[in-house]
């Protein structure tokens, strides 16, 4: 009997060994700090180091070195496509080593290249393809552990336990904003000649630990059961094309909900050289974030937690809105140089609207899909959307039209995109209370279990 043939008969979730929820949800939360270590690392980077050591630092750098960070978001939706195809293909725990391995792979061997001044137009060269290798791995992390995590949860649970999946993300913010606090601080002299490899250099450190814990992890029960008693079938299949044909609509919701991205990343690195321009010290910029990811890092498993109350779309629904209103008044404060306002406006938006929702995406936007399709659903919405969030400091930058100062544009762009993804959340299905076995069953897969059951069922009633 398939999972979904099973919640047609109403039968309750396969359990999980007890160890095993609090394992995928540590696991989530070292793959998500190695990626946002990463994130948050390239972005300050990207901002502040990478113009003058790969791009020569002339007039057109900054542009240059953020498009840079924002190429990693075109390898996102391949990454997203290949590993989600092993992850439903083959099991979960194969595709998260997988993106564990690429990412740490990535991010170490950055620290160790050669500037321009070196070895010249490879620098950049270089640097391009080992983000793209970090883009691709980046595809799959966040849809991968939180499907795993969810699937592990118990009823109830699942907000709260695949919200550790962006606790992660958190730390990883954190751990990279606390490094380059003391690394900006060093003379121009120490910084460009080693102090900005050592962040880099230091993400093994994360790796290694990350990858001891998913070691350990067993594959969910819902997702073995998917495979062997209708997955012989399935499995043979490839996953994408199976996504679109069954849940295409998902994969759409997902792709325009996640457009609340760009607000954390036109705040994380167009507001960090913004602030610079306006005469703000980058130490201090850097130390705001810093404080806002340390509020941000315990709201996340209590909005999850809250959604698990009152369900996935409220929640989701007043991040995406109160982040786009908060975007102005933060723009507002770099403008005048008010550190003291930049510092409060920036610890409510990043500590509560940008938390908010993302405590309740990684279980709202993995329900949205069957266990045979989860991995995959997930992770091409997640990217598909994600695309424009990497591209928006580019496009902040030419939006502002030659003029240091005009700021408006940009926060008129980004609360576009959290009027859209809050759009998205409302023509979503509400899943909170909905079993593990009947999430992601549309119409039409429906329709296909009960033809399904109907000619099971017939061989039977003929030897009446």
């Amino acid at each position: 009997m398939s999972v979904q043939n099973t919640a047609a008969t109403g039968r309750s979730q396969p359990a999980s060994r007890p160890t095993q929820p609090r394992r995928a949800a540590i696991a989530a939360f070292m793959g998500g700090s190695l990626e946002y270590y990463d994130f948050a690392l390239f972005a300050a980077a990207s901002a502040l180091i990478f113009p003058k050591l790969f791009f020569g630092g002339s007039g057109a750098a900054v542009i240059a070195s953020f498009a840079t960070f924002g190429v990693a978001y075109i390898a996102r939706p391949v990454g997203a496509v290949a590993l989600s195809h092993i992850g439903d293909r083959f099991g979960r725990k194969r595709a998260l080593i997988l993106t564990l391995a690429l990412m740490g792979a990535a991010t170490f061997l950055i620290g160790c290249l050669p500037t321009y001044d070196q070895i010249g137009v490879f620098a950049p060269v270089m640097l391009v393809v080992l983000r793209l290798l970090q883009g691709f791995s980046a595809g799959g992390e966040l849809a991968g552990a939180s499907s795993l995590t969810m699937e592990h949860a118990p009823e109830g649970k699942r907000g709260f336990l695949s919200s550790f999946s962006l606790v992660g993300v958190g730390i990883g913010m954190l751990l990279a904003n606390l490094v380059m606090i003391p690394v900006t601080a060093l003379p121009n002299e120490a910084l460009y000649s080693w102090g900005w490899r050592v962040p880099f250099l230091l993400s093994v450190i994360v790796f290694a630990v990350g990858l001891y814990i998913r070691r350990g992890l067993e594959e969910p029960e819902i997702f073995k059961e998917a495979v062997t008693t209708h997955g012989a079938r399935q499995v043979k299949k490839v996953p994408l094309f199976e996504a679109f044909r069954l849940n295409w609509q998902g994969i759409l919701k997902v792709a325009t909900a996640n457009l609340f991205a760009v607000v954390q990343t036109v705040v994380t690195v167009f507001g960090l050289a913004y602030g610079v321009t306006q005469g703000i010290d980058r130490t201090t910029l850097i130390l705001v974030a810093t404080v806002g990811q340390a509020v941000c890092i315990p709201a996340r498993p209590v909005f999850g937690l809250l959604s698990d109350r009152i369900g996935r779309k409220p929640v989701f629904i007043i991040g995406a809105l109160g982040s786009g209103v908060l975007v102005f008044p933060y723009f507002a404060a770099l403008d005048a140089g008010n550190v003291p306002m930049v510092f409060l406006v920036n610890v409510a938006l990043t500590g509560f609207a940008i938390a908010c929702a993302d405590g309740a995406y990684p279980a709202f936007f993995s329900e949205m899909f069957s266990a045979n399709v989860r991995f995959t659903g997930m992770a091409v919405g997640l990217q598909l959307g994600i695309v424009v969030s990497g591209f928006s400091p580019t496009l902040g930058s030419a939006l502002q039209n030659g003029d240091a100062k005009n700021w408006l544009p940009v926060a008129l762009m980004t609360v576009a995109c959290s009027l859209l993804a809050t759009v998205a959340a409302l023509l979503s299905r509400e899943t909170f209370r909905t079993p593990l076995p009947e999430l992601g069953i549309t119409r039409q897969m429906q329709r296909r279990i009960n033809r399904d059951s109907a000619a099971e069922a017939a061989p039977a009633d003929t030897t009446r």
